[in-house]
């Protein structure tokens, strides 16, 4: 199909529908929290840390190791997954662990890999 004829032919509006449709238009406010959502979601090595997180509560130095990051390169994006409120963290004495912040992100992260993986 070419970009044409992927287009109407007519102009026709189907009043009913778009009445309908603009009365269950989700708020702009909560658009914008899922845009920065999945735009915190959409780095390789964010998704990386979040993979590894699906598996256990790790400290910063356990993700240094396992990610074969630096430090500081870690810390910068657990912040913005902090920030977005994809991950959560705990302190015990002198190390910080990290871990998913709820099953919701650890379901969003199973749909996206089973639509991935059935693609």
């Amino acid at each position: 199909m070419t970009d044409e004829e992927a287009l109407c032919q007519v102009e026709e509006i189907h009043q009913e529908i778009v009445e309908s449709v603009k009365n269950k238009i989700t708020d702009s406010g909560v658009l914008l929290e899922l845009a920065n959502l999945f735009k915190a979601l959409g780095d390789f090595t964010r998704i990386r840390i979040l993979d590894v997180l699906t598996n256990a509560e790790l400290c910063v130095c356990d993700l240094v190791e396992i990610m074969q990051m630096s430090q500081p390169a870690i810390s910068h994006q657990l912040r913005v997954l902090r920030a977005a409120k994809i991950v959560k963290y705990r302190k015990e004495g002198k190390n910080v662990f990290y871990s998913l912040d709820d099953e919701h992100v650890s379901r969003l992260l199973k749909e996206g890999m089973n639509h991935v993986i059935e693609g």
